[in-house]
C-alpha cells in the first residue's frame, strides 16, 4: 500500500512545533513505504484524453467527462444492481437476483468532481502510480493500472488543474492551532464513527453531534478515508476550508458539515498534519498451504473461485449481457488478452500474451508456479503492500483466501479434471 511522501520541512507557529511535512505519513521517526518519485510537470489536454483511453468513467464520475454507456458502466452498474434499479444493465428481475448478492459494496467509489485545488497534484500523482488501500470501509481499492509516471502525471494535471504550486502552506493557515484540542475535538465530533486515524490511539467511536445530518450513512461509512493519509493528500489551507464546511469544496460529498468554527478546524487540521505517526502496518501475505490429497473437480474451483470474481471480467462477449469484460475484451487501459474462463473449454484456450501468441494459464511460470495461481498470490502481495512483477487478480477486489488458492493450485496438480 503504497503512497507518494514529500519530504518538506514545515514551521508552524503558536502551539503547533516543526516536525516532518505531512507528505511522510508514517510521522516522526517512522518509515511510510511510499516510494518517493520526482514529480513531473503534466500536461491536462493529454489528461483529458487519457481520462478516457483509462476509461475512468466506468467507475467514477469524472466533471466534464461523458458517462459511458450502460454496459460499460462498471461501479454504475453495481449500484443499480445493488439497489435493485430497474434499468441496471437492461437486466431481468432473475438475474438481478442471482447479481445481487456477488456485487455487494461494490458500486461505492468516490466521484472526482471537485478534485481541482482540493487533492494535491502530487499526491494524484503518486497514488496513480502506486495505488493503496486508502479506505478502510470499502471493498474495492484502486487497481494498478498500466501508467507512466508521465501519464500519471497528465492525468495528475487534468485532474487538480489548480494545484500547480507544491508550496506547504501550513506555517501561515495553521498558526495559531492548539493540537491537543484537535485531538479533543475528533472525539468530541464523532470522527470515529467513520474514519480510522491509523498510527495513533484509536479515535473514540461516538455518534454525530445532534443537527448533524449525513443523508447516506452507509455509504458515507463506505467511502470514509483513513485519516493518517490526509497529510499526503491535502494541503493545510484546503484542509481547514474543508473541515469548515465540506460540501463548498467538494458539493457532492457524503461528509456532513459538523459545524465547526475556523479555530476548531485549525485544531483538527493540525492534530491531522502534524501528530507523529507510527510505521502503517500492512496486512500479512497469507501462507502458502500444501496441495490437498483430496480429489478437486472443476466444478468446485468455478463454484467457489471463478463464478466469484473472475467471471465478470474474464467472459464471453456477450456473457450475462456484459461485453466479456476488461480481462477478455480489453479495458481500464488494458489490452486485450482474450481470456475467457466463463466454462471449462473455455479456460483450457488460455490468453494472449504481450506477443499476441496464446498461452495456457495453467503454464508454469520462473518459479513452476501457474499462471492463474501466480496472478492469485499476487493480489495477496499487493494487498500487504508489495508491487509484485505479476499484477494481481482479481484485480482491484479482495484476493483470493489461502484457501481458495490451495483449491485452484490443488485442481491444476491433479490433471484439472472435469
Amino acid at each position: 500500500m503504497r503512497f507518494l511522501a514529500a519530504t518538506l520541512a514545515v514551521a508552524v507557529a503558536g502551539s503547533v512545533t516543526a516536525c516532518g511535512h505531512p507528505g511522510g505519513s508514517a510521522g516522526a521517526g517512522g518509515k511510510s513505504g511510499a516510494t518517493t518519485a520526482a514529480v513531473l510537470q503534466g500536461d491536462a489536454v493529454r489528461g483529458r484524453t487519457l481520462v478516457e483511453q483509462f476509461e475512468c468513467t466506468r467507475c467514477h464520475t469524472v466533471a466534464n467527462v461523458a458517462e459511458p454507456p450502460k454496459d460499460k458502466q462498471c461501479a454504475g452498474c453495481h449500484h443499480d444492481i445493488t439497489t435493485a434499479t430497474a434499468s441496471a444493465a437492461n437486466a431481468t428481475p432473475e438475474q438481478k437476483a442471482r447479481w445481487q448478492p456477488r456485487v455487494a459494496e461494490l458500486g461505492d467509489v468516490p466521484s472526482l468532481v471537485s478534485t481541482g485545488g482540493r487533492l494535491r497534484r502530487d499526491w494524484i500523482q503518486g497514488f496513480l502510480l502506486h495505488p493503496h488501500d486508502l479506505r478502510p470501509g470499502l471493498q474495492p481499492t484502486m487497481p494498478r493500472l498500466p501508467l507512466t509516471p508521465q501519464q500519471a502525471a497528465d492525468l495528475a494535471t487534468y485532474l487538480s488543474p489548480l494545484d500547480a504550486s507544491q508550496a506547504d502552506d501550513s506555517a501561515t493557515a495553521l498558526a495559531g492551532a492548539d493540537v491537543a484540542r484537535g485531538r479533543e475535538l475528533i472525539d468530541v465530533k464523532g470522527c470515529g464513527l467513520c474514519h480510522r486515524l491509523g498510527g495513533v490511539a484509536p479515535l473514540h467511536v461516538g455518534m454525530l453531534p445532534a443537527g448533524v445530518v449525513s443523508n447516506d450513512m452507509p455509504r458515507a461509512l463506505r467511502l470514509a478515508p483513513d485519516l493518517r493519509f490526509t497529510r499526503d493528500r491535502w494541503r493545510a489551507s484546503t484542509l481547514v476550508r474543508w473541515l469548515v464546511d465540506p460540501s463548498k469544496v467538494k458539493p457532492d460529498t457524503p461528509m456532513p458539515s459538523m459545524g465547526l468554527r475556523e479555530d476548531e478546524a485549525k485544531a483538527i487540521a493540525a492534530y491531522l498534519l502534524t501528530t507523529p505517526l507510527v510505521p502503517e502496518e500492512h496486512k500479512p501475505v497469507p501462507a502458502r498451504l500444501p496441495v490437498l490429497a483430496r480429489k478437486v473437480s472443476y466444478d468446485e474451483v468455478a463454484t467457489r473461485v471463478l463464478r466469484k470474481t473472475c467471471w465478470h471480467c474474464h467472459g464471453e462477449p456477450d456473457f450475462e449481457r456484459g461485453d466479456g469484460g476488461p480481462g477478455n475484451s480489453g479495458g481500464f487501459g488494458f489490452k486485450g488478452r482474450g481470456l475467457n474462463l466463463s466454462d471449462y473449454p473455455a479456460t483450457f484456450a488460455g490468453f494472449l500474451d504481450d506477443t499476441g501468441r496464446r498461452t495456457s494459464v495453467f503454464a508454469a511460470t520462473k518459479d513452476g508456479t501457474p499462471h492463474l495461481v501466480e496472478a492469485m498470490l499476487a493480489r495477496q502481495h499487493e494487498e500487504a503492500g508489495e508491487e509484485p512483477e505479476t499484477r494481481g487478480m482479481p484485480l482491484g477486489l479482495p484476493a483470493a483466501s489461502a484457501e481458495d488458492v490451495q483449491l485452484v493450485e490443488s485442481w491444476i496438480a491433479q490433471g484439472k479434471p472435469r
